[in-house]
């Protein structure tokens, strides 16, 4: 975790087998000029790890290209570094402010923040979550039903943007959170969940067979945030 020279936090978030890090960092909901700040600060974090991967996007004296943000079909924004291609972003917004996600390599990431207060004893859990999910996503929130099922809803939403199709393509249940993986909270009080896709959305993406889409989840007061990495190179490894 580090600080600019405004106050602006910015976190590290690592995968297992060595992926990412990606960069998230989140400021009160505002105008294009202080959303561009926030996606320059991360990038200026990721520039300092001194990656092979982006040095095509630097100047020959060092200093980072021009970069804007586009939007695709469905909507998933993609950061452009004068005229290459940069690394994965994402988007979300909760709890009155906007986050954004920046990945340190060349897999793809979604983050996605969800409140307690969404998921009333009216909501349809059953055509979202898959039972054996909720038990265990109520084991690791103390009983709480409100605070699993903003856990499990935020890794879904992570998941399709990682994907990059929201749920215009893909349905809840075709998403399954498997069990967090042994020793997965760390310090930073979080937990790795290992996600499977099954149906239509297997059939969309075979990329993800296996285990190559991880989430890592936060609690964030009454929010769980989430972000996914989608390994697009999978390694003998996962």
């Amino acid at each position: 975790m580090a600080k600019d020279c405004q106050g602006l936090t910015v976190h590290a978030v690592s995968f297992v087998h060595g992926r990412g890090p990606v960069f998230y960092a989140s400021m009160p909901c505002a105008d294009e000029t202080l959303k561009h700040r926030l996606v320059s600060t991360l990038w200026d974090h990721l520039v300092a790890m001194q990656s092979p991967l982006w040095k095509r996007c630097q100047s020959s004296n060092g200093a980072a290209f021009p970069f804007r943000v586009v939007r695709g079909l469905l909507g998933r924004p993609q950061l452009l570094l004068g005229e290459y291609p940069g690394p994965a972003i994402s988007f979300s917004e909760g709890g009155g402010k906007v986050w954004v996600a920046l990945c340190g390599d060349e897999s793809d990431i979604g983050i996605d923040v969800a409140a307690t207060d969404e998921f009333h004893r009216e909501y349809p859990f059953h055509r979202v979550f898959h039972p054996q999910e909720l038990q265990h996503a109520l084991r690791l929130a103390g009983g709480d039903l409100e605070t699993a099922s903003a856990l499990l809803w935020s890794i879904k939403e992570a998941v399709v943007k990682a994907l990059g199709c929201a749920f215009h393509l893909v349905d809840p249940r075709q998403i399954t959170v498997h069990p967090s993986a042994a020793g997965a909270a760390g310090g930073d009080g979080g937990y790795t969940f290992p996600v499977g896709l099954s149906g239509k959305a297997l059939a969309l993406f075979p990329i993800a067979a296996g285990r190559s889409l991880w989430v890592r989840s936060f609690s964030q007061r009454e929010m769980s945030l989430s972000i996914a990495l989608l390994n697009r190179r999978p390694t003998g490894y996962e």
